[in-house]
């Protein structure tokens, strides 16, 4: 079962992911997808400020990973749309099983590298400020997640 959620601005985007951070546990893998501009890293800025992380986060484009393990959990954010360049195994798996949270901007591009077990979020520009947000739960704990807090 989806779920739907509508962002009406910044805010509300930075509020959501705020929510779903106070459901967080250790390997929880969240999947962004959407055009560029749709808001995914700045769901991410959200997350991480609800986790307690300082740092400026931005989309990790060219590095590909950033780790912040200042929070109470460490943060894995992924921007894995240049992945079809880099030529040898970087270990995406591994962050699965590091014990913090890994958020993958672009994650449609390693499909076949997702745990079976994930939350797919699919963000949609309606206009200017205003976000679709389609969750798509993988797993119990994920569908939990979402009924608790949409």
């Amino acid at each position: 079962m989806d779920f739907k959620y509508i962002s009406r601005d910044i805010e509300d985007t930075l509020t959501l992911a705020e929510n779903i951070e106070s459901e967080k546990f250790p390997n929880m893998v969240i999947c962004l997808d959407g055009e560029l501009g749709s808001g995914k890293t700045v769901f991410v800025k959200g997350f991480a400020k609800a986790l307690g992380i300082d740092e400026n986060i931005t989309s990790p484009t060219f590095n590909i990973i950033k780790e912040y393990n200042n929070g109470e959990l460490p943060l894995y954010h992924m921007d894995v749309y240049r992945l079809d360049e880099v030529e040898e195994d970087i270990g995406i798996k591994d962050y699965f099983k590091k014990g913090g949270v890994t958020i993958i901007e672009w994650s449609e591009m390693i499909k076949d590298e997702l745990p079976e077990e994930r939350l797919e979020i699919i963000i949609k520009i309606i206009d200017e400020n205003t976000r679709s947000f389609i969750f798509k739960p993988y797993g119990t704990v994920y569908e939990e997640i979402c009924e608790s807090i949409l």
